[in-house]
């Protein structure tokens, strides 16, 4: 109790254990995002396999969860030790290299660990020490992780869009942010809204264009947030991801008929929309006049 009172009454000591925390969950969710798509293939082809009457593929393989084996160096497959793993820190002191075999390590590692750390601070900080901020950190960070496995593997999983609506829904119980009617309400209308873009676009071009995963996100962040902010959501997401697809084929060269992962965008405008949206309806409001 003491401490829950410290931290309640200090808000820069609250916002820098924050910090804290989120560099150490962001090392964790680097193995989310490598593991969890590779758990899923590894399911698919042994579902495969059933479906033929074929020996399991994956049968001969040790188990692999978020839990274990433990992480290693994919060029010489040395045994990451805790002390190489120390967010940020450890990259750092191995100039990016693995410390066994110097093989480079991806950027990837501590740009999670540190907008983990960054963006847990700004909740932190935005929503001070309670409930709210808790919650807000387990959206940030679920976010964090299923935009990386998106923007890698353009591939969104259910194991992380589904629990997030659900767990959006139960927020809603006790109206963190929005109360249980608009919640219910955002997740019906968010999925509907980008399944029936998804079915329009078909029938006139008879392309898919975006993933189902997609629908499942709009929903699970207008449980979140409410349905009166399921257009700030897509108009921001859509704006956003409108002038990263610009820059891309302005100054590298991205060829257009190359798909981009549009969860990303939607994360982004989703955490940019739970923390400032009644700020940004309200500016959009006065700029419109009423």
């Amino acid at each position: 109790m003491a401490l829950l009172e410290l931290l309640a009454g200090s808000p820069v000591l609250f916002i820098i254990l924050t910090v804290l925390l989120g560099l150490m969950v962001g090392s964790f969710l680097n193995v989310v995002i490598y593991r969890l798509p590779l758990m899923m293939e590894r399911e698919w082809r042994t579902q495969c396999a059933e479906l033929i009457n074929q020996p399991d593929p994956e049968g001969d393989r040790p188990p692999l969860t978020l839990w274990g084996p433990r992480s290693q160096c994919p060029s010489c497959g040395h045994l990451i030790q805790a002390v190489e793993n120390i967010p940020l820190l450890s990259y750092a002191l191995q100039r990016g290299r693995c410390a066994h075999c110097r093989a480079a390590i991806g950027i990837q590692y501590p740009l999670m660990e540190a907008l983990s750390g960054i963006l847990a601070g700004i909740v932190a900080w935005k929503l001070g020490f309670g409930w709210p901020a808790l919650a807000a950190l387990v959206f940030t960070w679920t976010l964090l992780a299923a935009s990386a496995i998106d923007f890698r593997h353009q591939l969104l999983p259910d194991n992380l869009t589904l629990p997030l609506l659900w767990l959006g829904l139960g927020v809603a119980l006790f109206g963190l942010f929005t109360d249980l009617p608009d919640a219910v309400i955002g997740a019906m209308a968010g999925y509907l809204a980008l399944w029936s873009v998804y079915q329009l676009f078909r029938l006139l071009t008879g392309k898919e264009g975006m993933g189902h995963g997609d629908f499942k996100l709009l929903a699970a962040l207008g449980a979140w947030t409410g349905w009166p902010y399921l257009v700030t959501i897509i108009l921001l997401s859509s704006l956003v991801g409108a002038i990263f697809g610009l820059v891309l084929i302005l100054f590298r060269g991205r060829d257009r008929q190359i798909p981009m992962p549009f969860g990303p965008f939607l994360a982004a405008a989703g955490w940019i929309v739970l923390l400032w949206g009644e700020a940004i309806n309200h500016a959009y409001l006065n700029w419109l006049g009423f």
